[in-house]
């Protein structure tokens, strides 16, 4: 008997839209500072630096942010609630943290956190996010339209999977763009329409570029469904005008687009001039209700003053949307059964902190001041670092937690770069992680204006680290253009 010995899975045989799609924050240079990082373990001293300074991903805790002690202290108690009558426990946690887990403890199935929970969320919790989305917006939130998720990316994949049909469906995206988005466009077979934000105006929406890329699009025959809005931006920090977000609203609601609003960032802005606003709140400050524009916003516990991006927590609001669509949403979600408890119970804190009268307010407000001032020290000081670096410009930081400097590298480099079959920001980040042990990511993941270099940089927690980050920053970059500049 003849066997066939050829492999049954190649990669030429898998879904071929997993080869196509790109996702560069954990891509090739992460996937070498891996190597380094194990070359460093098993050989001390090899190389010119001591450890890998992760600057790819918004993984906040990783880098030593301290996680908000309430939140840890309710989760602890959710998961271990025989502790809540114990004498000692009055001893360790605080009066707000036991309330409000005897709270959530009522709400979970079998009061108990290793359960099952409804597909969309424990219905307790939903209020709660609804109730703090009502707080924030001043307008009405229903528990009804909420899903609570396995962070943001979960529900954004959920909103492509029920958008897209064909590949004649296209979906308008911001360039830069975080890859989330034409990744998923990609897996679920459809077209990403891209407008390009202006990085002189540092990086701003304009409203006259995306109707002339929706015209382009129809007239190709694609069928817009919904533009992607990312507020404050990933990976280029800036955060809207309300005049911006109004024009968008007029925009979106005049094309019968749907606004998919990723506002993940929305704690993360430092600057004075400009505030969060919703795009919820946007439209019914306009005077529009379900019944005129559809939007759906996603928010997640990974990033903003909590940074528990390993909890995977999060949720979408979804309005204008009718009932039936609601209910297949639901039945999309069930596939997954539910998201974890952990995250629910995160995001529902996240939404409903300690507030003023609480026990555990005051604590809470020096935790996040804390975690905010050094933020925006840090982020003063690696953009100043940038600035100072020959060829490189790097925009005023507005919001979320990433700096997008802009190369402008020699000839002789961008020539180098071509004889390796790389891009020239990729040139660029494999030779700053070789020499320095700084990971970053090259700005083409993010699909900038073509021509255009740049690399995204997360703002690390730790000013030490900062500290002694950007004398090795600056002195990689003298000696790369000292060595290409001809």
């Amino acid at each position: 008997m003849s066997y066939n010995h050829s492999p049954s899975i190649t990669a030429e045989t898998i879904n071929q839209k997993v080869r196509i799609f790109t996702y560069e924050p954990c891509g090739e240079i992460v996937r070498h500072a891996r190597r380094l990082e194990k070359e460093i373990y098993e050989n001390p001293g090899s190389l010119p630096f001591q450890e890998i300074i992760y600057c790819n991903l918004g993984n906040p805790q990783a880098l030593g942010q301290r996680p908000i002690n309430f939140f840890r202290e309710v989760l602890s108690l959710c998961d271990n609630p025989s502790l809540i009558d114990r004498d000692e426990a009055r001893a360790l946690f605080s009066p707000c943290a036991l309330k409000r887990a005897r709270k959530i403890i009522e709400s979970l199935p079998g009061r108990d956190s290793g359960s099952y929970t409804s597909s969309q969320g424990v219905r307790g919790l939903r209020e709660a996010v609804a109730d703090g989305i009502a707080a924030r917006d001043g307008f009405p939130s229903k528990p009804d339209n909420i899903f609570l998720t396995d962070g943001a990316s979960s529900a954004i994949n959920m909103m492509m999977q029920i958008l897209i049909r064909s590949h004649e469906d296209g979906i308008l995206c911001p360039l830069p763009e975080y890859p989330l988005y034409s990744a998923s466009i990609i897996l679920h077979g459809g077209t990403m329409v891209p407008y390009n934000l202006t990085e002189d105006s540092i990086w701003g929406l304009e409203i006259f570029e995306v109707k002339r890329c929706l015209e382009d699009a129809r007239a190709s025959g694609l069928t817009i469904r919904a533009m992607v809005v990312i507020n404050p931006g990933n990976p280029t920090g800036q955060v809207l005008s309300i005049t911006n977000q109004e024009e968008i609203v007029e925009f979106c609601r005049k094309e019968g687009l749907v606004i998919l609003a990723d506002e993940v960032y929305q704690e993360n802005v430092y600057t004075e001039n400009k505030r969060f606003n919703s795009f919820k709140k946007v439209a019914r400050s306009l005077g529009y209700d379900h019944h005129d524009l559809s939007i759906v916003s996603f928010h997640s516990v990974s990033m903003g003053y909590y940074g528990e991006c390993g909890r995977r927590g999060g949720y979408m609001e979804i309005c204008g949307f009718g009932d039936d669509v609601i209910d297949e949403m639901y039945k999309l979600a069930s596939l997954t059964i539910c998201p974890n408890i952990a995250g629910q119970i995160l995001i529902s804190l996240v939404m409903d902190p300690p507030k003023l009268g609480d026990e555990a307010f005051e604590i809470f407000m020096v935790e996040k001041e804390e975690t905010y001032s050094s933020l925006l020290k840090r982020a003063k000081a690696l953009q100043k670092a940038f600035n100072g670096l020959e060829g490189v410009s790097c925009n005023k930081f507005e919001g979320a937690m990433y700096l997008f400097p802009r190369l402008r590298l020699p000839q002789a480099a961008i020539k180098a770069a071509q004889l390796e079959g790389v891009s020239p920001d990729v040139f660029y980040a494999h030779r700053l992680l070789d020499a320095t042990g700084i990971a970053v990511v090259p700005g083409s993941g993010f699909h900038p204006v073509s021509g255009t270099s740049h690399i995204r940089c997360t703002i690390l927690p730790g000013e030490e680290t900062i500290t002694a980050m950007v004398p090795s920053l600056q002195a990689f970059h003298e000696a790369f253009m000292d060595e290409f500049r001809g």
